[in-house]
């Protein structure tokens, strides 16, 4: 297990509890950037964007260690789902998710400032739901907590439900692809032990 120590740069506690769970000893200090997801990108590069921008922030005040940034943006006929704003958007969107197949992309940047090493990168899943009765919707939206979740809902929570299949990774949906993240964080950690070997 890796125990190397890392800041996240995120207020997540799903982000936190998938990188605890491969081993890895966190540092929280939230970006708190604003998630504007009025932008001219596709879904892809939006996320991609903002989770650098989260990094790169926190990473200003922390030269000398390793900062993971993510962001994860849900999306259906390029329409971009963020975090709903209130009770009346949250019903709106799992309204219009409800039946049809959406897009789950999480993007993700590790930055070392002082050593200059930055890799972006993102991941897509595709979230298959069943039609979802309206007393259904009415009744997550006031028992589980979905105003802190793109798209207005938890994969890991009673929405589980409703999910029909998904092609992709799970805990992308829950916003950090492990598999991919390690791969790229081990490529961060190899740069890293090269600059002590040198």
């Amino acid at each position: 297990m890796d125990k190397s120590s890392i800041i996240l740069a995120s207020k997540s506690p799903r982000r936190e509890s998938l990188l605890k769970k491969i081993g890895l000893k966190l540092e929280i200090i939230p970006s708190d950037i604003s998630e504007d997801l009025d932008h001219d990108l596709r879904p892809k590069y939006l996320a991609e964007y903002l989770s650098r921008k989260k990094a790169v922030k926190v990473s200003k005040t922390n030269k000398n260690k390793i900062i993971v940034g993510a962001d994860t943006v849900v999306y259906l006929d390029n329409v971009i789902y963020g975090k709903p704003v209130d009770r009346n958007e949250n019903y709106k969107m799992l309204k219009s998710l409800s039946g049809r197949t959406h897009n789950v992309v999480t993007g993700v940047s590790i930055i070392h400032k002082n050593k200059g090493i930055e890799k972006t990168f993102s991941q897509i899943t595709k979230v298959s739901v069943r039609k979802i009765p309206n007393d259904a919707l009415l009744y997550y939206i006031d028992n589980y907590p979905t105003l802190d979740k793109a798209g207005g809902y938890g994969i890991q929570d009673w929405f589980s439900i409703w999910i029909k299949k998904i092609d992709g990774c799970y805990f992308n949906v829950m916003g950090m692809p492990l598999s991919h993240f390690y791969k790229y964080y081990n490529l961060v950690k190899r740069e890293l032990d090269e600059f002590k070997d040198k």
